[in-house]
């Protein structure tokens, strides 16, 4: 049985690790090469072989911080983290009092179209707003049609993380909504200075895998989450909760004693805060027919929310935000929703979105799910109602900082996640009928038959 006391002993031990080690278990520093090691040794203790998946990657940092201000009308300097932040991969770049031009901010397409920039100024800072293309996208448009900079304001007032995917060409940002805003009401005087110094290195890293022994090995059911932390923390909800549910969970199901009907193969994923690296990089290696070996997808990436929700990954595509789930996830969605009503508890569906781990199994065509106990969105009232915890904040206030620590899971929440993962992963592990229409192997039943053709044989 999978306890929230077992996935805090675990817990308080990659806490352990983490403070001796930098502070953290970010990709490639020491805290993250010991736990690691503490994974594969209580894989091993289970009777699990577990084995390192390795794979290089191009790794994006920034040398020096990044700097956003307004030179006029009026002097005025920004904060990274609380105004803007610099999207990853984008490209270095000094830009001294340039002008700004907005590009067709009142549309879903702002700066998806080519053509939008036909009279874009050189030398000007492009000002897009966030809407229905890719950054990379965006920022490329931008760049060819020489700006400076590019900067993409959020469609929502507050801040959010984005990427431009690949290295691009010129200083690229993103913006808050309300920054954003107030920057285009005053473009025909105002004056920017960007300065982005970053770099790119190709490093190396890995992810751990384990396989039970035993169960059908053309109908793998694989259950996930990241191992590293941000540089910012020792990630203990972010994933030191997916981590400690995952290992907790191969050490019960070795317990049984009894091999699965679906081989369960479990990953402890490397390099998920850079991009969703060791998780893409391993799909991305399987041949054809280890894709088809493939029955589905489980992810856990943070399960312990201070704040939390009960949401399953949103494999019928209900959210706005959800896209390109493959036939099954939603199934999957059903094993998770009927647990919780079992235990009376509401669930609700989280957007399956591209956001974790699961991202590269679904472009597969691999069914995917999992739980999730919310992170920067913020309590209604009526969750409030459902779950607990304080309306008008985010699920995990401490989510990507120093704070996510033991001091700050809510084990509410680790107890009732746990309990219905634990619940999905026996029930797949055993079936998964009703997410890709393999049913269990059973040998066939001794007959005696009364007849063979039209002649009776007794």
């Amino acid at each position: 049985m999978v306890t929230a006391e077992a996935i805090e002993a675990h817990l308080v031990n990659l806490n352990t690790i983490a403070e001796y080690n930098g502070g953290n278990r970010a990709t490639n520093t020491p805290g993250y090469d010991v736990a690691a090691l503490y994974v594969e040794d209580q894989l091993e203790r289970a009777g699990y072989e577990p084995y390192r998946h390795e794979y290089e990657y191009e790794a994006w940092r920034t040398l020096t911080p990044t700097v956003l201000a307004r030179t006029t009308p009026e002097k005025t300097s920004y904060e990274e983290g609380e105004h803007f932040e610099t999207m990853s991969y984008s490209g270095s770049g000094s830009v001294r009092g340039a002008k700004v031009t907005a590009v067709a901010t009142d549309t879903a397409e702002s700066g998806c179209l080519p053509e939008q920039f036909a009279d874009f100024p050189e030398g000007h800072i492009a000002l897009v707003k966030r809407g229905s293309c890719p950054f990379g996208e965006k920022v490329q448009n931008a760049a060819d049609a020489g700006a400076s900079a590019a900067l993409v304001y959020n469609n929502e007032d507050e801040l959010f993380t984005g990427t431009v995917g690949t290295e691009s060409d010129v200083p690229a940002i993103g913006v808050s909504g309300a920054l954003g805003e107030e920057l285009n009401a005053s473009t025909r005087h105002l004056r920017l200075k960007v300065e982005v110094d970053a770099s790119i290195t190709t490093e190396s890293s890995y992810s751990i895998l384990a396989d039970t022994p035993g169960g059908k090995d053309d109908n793998v059911v694989v259950v996930g989450g990241h191992l590293d932390s941000v540089e910012d923390g020792p990630g203990i909800n972010d994933n030191g909760s997916g981590t400690a549910f995952l290992l907790e969970t191969a050490r019960q199901l070795a317990a049984q004693g009894e091999d699965p009907n679906n081989k369960v193969r479990f990953a402890f994923w490397g390099t998920e805060e850079s991009g969703l690296v060791g998780s893409t990089e391993y799909v991305e290696g399987l041949s054809e027919q280890e894709l088809d070996d493939l029955a589905l997808y489980l992810n856990f990436d943070m399960i312990g929310s201070n704040n939390y929700g009960r949401f399953v990954l949103d494999g019928r595509m209900e959210l706005p935000g959800s896209v390109g789930a493959p036939s099954g996830s939603g199934a999957i969605a059903k094993v998770f929703e009927d647990y919780f009503e079992e235990q009376g508890q509401v669930s609700e569906p989280g957007e399956l979105s591209g956001r974790s781990d699961y991202l590269a199994f679904m472009v597969a065509g691999i069914p995917s799910g999992g739980l999730f106990s919310g992170g920067d969105g913020t309590k209604t009232e009526e969750q409030a109602e459902w779950y607990g915890g304080e309306a008008g904040k985010t699920f995990d206030p401490y989510y990507h900082t120093p704070d996510d620590n033991l001091e700050n899971i809510n084990w509410d929440s680790v107890a009732e996640l746990s309990a219905a993962g634990a619940h999905g992963v026996e029930f797949l592990a055993e079936t998964t009928l009703p997410v890709n229409g393999v049913v269990p192997f059973s040998a066939p039943a001794e007959v005696e038959p009364l007849r063979k053709g039209d002649a009776w044989l007794r």
